[in-house]
């Protein structure tokens, strides 16, 4: 078995299309045979959360003298829509062309990004269960396995709650199925911050 991610042999680099930048899976566990030949491998992507802000003052402020000291930081729940689920897709679908990828994708993430991934999807149920396949995406949810008592100073350990294998099909066709607003939010909007409404 081989592991290429950081630290481990180095991530691999997927190119984009436009032969610049382009994305790192997180991790690729590769099979090999006795002779160290290539028989099967796959990709696996973890994600937390990002944030937004800075905790930089109230970490300062801590170290310095315990006090406590407000911060801008805060959970980025938009970059779900922004960046996670188009390279998921596009991950998969490049994923979905490698002969030796017989099990597709594999996103790890904690159960609140998986909820608010389902959220902007339109719900789980709209995700039909596939088999593993070239173009699947496995979701693999981790919540904490809370003790009844825990310990002071004790680490919780993570427990996986659900995996749900769909396809990169029916990601991309629940993402790009947009619930649209009302007409005119944006007229109304500009209306209500000059103080005036609109006629109905």
């Amino acid at each position: 078995m081989a592991v290429f991610g950081k630290g481990w042999g180095g991530e691999l680099r997927l190119p984009q299309k436009s032969k610049k930048g382009g994305y790192f899976v997180d991790w690729v566990l590769a099979k090999l045979s006795n002779q160290g030949e290539l028989i099967e491998f796959v990709a696996v992507e973890v994600q937390t959360i990002d944030t937004t802000g800075t905790y930089r003052p109230g970490y300062d402020a801590l170290k310095a003298d315990r006090s406590t000291e407000k911060t801008t930081a805060g959970l980025n729940w938009e970059n779900v829509a922004k960046r996670i689920l188009p390279q998921l897709i596009y991950k998969g679908q490049i994923l979905q062309r490698e002969e030796l990828c017989r099990s597709g994708l594999f996103f790890v993430c904690p159960a609140p990004v998986f909820e608010r991934i389902m959220e902007r999807l339109g719900g789980q149920e709209g995700l039909i269960r596939y088999a593993l396949q070239p173009a699947s995406i496995t979701f693999a949810v981790y919540d904490y396995d809370m003790p009844d008592k825990p310990a002071p100073g004790s680490l919780i350990p993570l427990k996986n709650t659900l995996n749900h294998s769909t396809t990169v099909y029916k990601v991309q066709e629940a993402f790009n199925n947009v619930t649209l607003p009302v007409e005119n939010v944006y007229r109304d909007a500009i209306l209500r911050a000059l103080g005036t409404t609109t006629e109905e």
